[in-house]
């Protein structure tokens, strides 16, 4: 289709703002098969698209973060020598050429020259976000636009515990708030330096988010005292976070040592001197010696901690446990004594410390400490009961199988058959009987033996 063209004057922009007819220079509106297609008037530019074909303007979006300096450029790839303007989202004139007719202090000039139009805007709002002209005057005119985009960091991060103070194996619940951003920040999660996983809702309010990430968090007695981090993902800040520390409360943890004999045997005659040591949060105020099963000796000499016995002897061999406790709860650490002669000098087999929980749930944080041949000499000895019992038991099943057996052959003996007892049945006489037993072919088939 050929091409169509209307001209008129030239536009002129005055410092008011207000546009009139230059009869010195034409500009013309033109339609082709070739290029994009416009649309506008005599008074002013007001385009639709922008041109496709010959096309020699050049301009990028910009992101900037609010409150920072946008800078808007319009370059010319070809230049002509025309005249280069900007246009708000409003189609509002910022700048035509190196004035700008637009009351907004806000923009200022880079650079202005035949191949460029270079504008700021500082202190940039949500309210600036938006499509931005460059319109350069040739025949036919042309524009291109470029799109300001607004980022707004979270103006405020929080976390809210449920619990300050919480006991070990309780489950507690934490909220990471991030507020009034654009776009939606990514919350992120961390205790100490491991990543945990949590649940985010976004709220939407006018052009703004509100994230809230939650967080479910079973808490042991390792996790005292470990900072918990919210941590924040948004391209308008780095290393935005805030972190609350865990409080854990749990029961005390027991621990007998030795202090004399500091290596060797318990032997007979000898002291024999314990101290219980005890951690926990709170930290235990109440802390006692017993036997356990038996009484405590008399001579056995009991103060705060440290459990003393002066002569050992016989009689004092058992396990002495010490127990602590504290607001949470209660726990214990055993010592098995077993006294050797004086003569001994060979390793003990069962003699040492060890802590036992008080429940299953402790077996994760008990601390099981043990003398030089103490723990290892019991594991054997325990190792040797079993087999032991093992052994019995298959003696005994073996005796109660050969008792079985016996009473199933005596129940199940064979019956014979003679020749003699068979030919006996139906004989008068015993030569009679022989006579029948040799020549009674006959009952072949009767006379069969059987064995079992």
């Amino acid at each position: 289709m050929a091409a169509a063209a209307r001209c008129c004057p030239s536009v002129r922009v005055s410092a008011g703002g207000s546009r009139r007819a230059v009869p010195r220079r034409r500009t013309c509106w033109q339609r082709s098969a070739t290029s994009e297609r416009f649309r506008g008037s005599c008074r002013g530019f007001s385009w639709e698209k922008r041109v496709g074909d010959g096309q020699n303007l050049i301009t990028e979006d910009v992101t900037v973060v609010e409150g920072d300096v946008a800078t808007i450029s319009c370059r010319v790839k070809n230049s002509d020598d025309s005249v280069i303007q900007l246009l708000n989202p409003n189609r509002q004139t910022i700048y035509f050429r190196d004035f700008r007719p637009l009351k907004d202090s806000r923009f200022q000039l880079v650079n202005f020259s035949n191949s460029e139009l270079r504008v700021s805007l500082t202190n940039v709002s949500i309210s600036d976000e938006g499509r931005y002209f460059c319109q350069l005057y040739t025949d036919p005119p042309q524009e291109i636009y470029t799109t300001i985009t607004v980022l707004v960091p979270p103006r405020n991060l929080v976390i809210d515990i449920q619990k300050e103070i919480a006991v070990e194996g309780e489950e507690i619940e934490l909220n990471c708030t991030a507020m009034a951003s654009r776009p939606a920040t990514t919350i992120r999660w961390f205790k100490g330096n491991k990543e945990l996983t949590g649940k985010s809702e976004v709220e939407q309010w006018s052009d703004m988010y509100t994230v809230t990430s939650q967080l479910l968090l079973k808490v042991g007695r390792e996790d005292d005292g470990v900072p918990v981090i919210c941590l924040v993902d948004h391209p308008a800040v780095k290393d935005l976070q805030t972190q609350r520390y865990l409080e854990v409360m749990y029961k005390p943890q027991v621990r007998v040592s030795q202090n004399y004999p500091v290596q060797g045997l318990t032997r007979e005659g000898e002291p024999l001197e314990l101290t219980c040591a005890a951690f926990g949060k709170p930290q235990p105020t109440d802390m006692r010696w017993l036997r356990v099963d038996d009484e405590m000796p008399q001579h056995v000499v009991v103060s705060g901690s440290n459990l003393l016995i002066s002569n050992l002897n016989k009689t004092d061999n058992g396990t002495y446990r010490c127990e602590a406790s504290n607001a949470v709860g209660k726990s214990h650490a055993d010592y098995m004594l077993f006294v050797y002669d004086t003569t001994a000098t060979t390793e003990p087999a069962v003699h040492g410390f060890t802590q036992l929980p008080n429940s299953a749930e402790e077996l994760d944080y008990g601390d099981l400490s043990d003398s030089r041949a103490g723990e290892e000499g019991a594991i054997r000895s325990v190792d040797h009961a079993v087999v032991g019992g093992v052994v019995a038991v298959v003696v005994f099943a073996m005796l109660c199988l050969l008792i079985i057996l016996g009473r199933y052959f005596a129940r199940h003996k064979g019956t014979y058959f003679t020749h003699e007892a068979k030919g006996a049945d139906d004989a008068a006489d015993a030569d009679t009987a022989i006579i029948n037993a040799e020549g009674g072919q006959n009952n072949s088939e009767e006379k069969k033996e059987y064995f079992i």
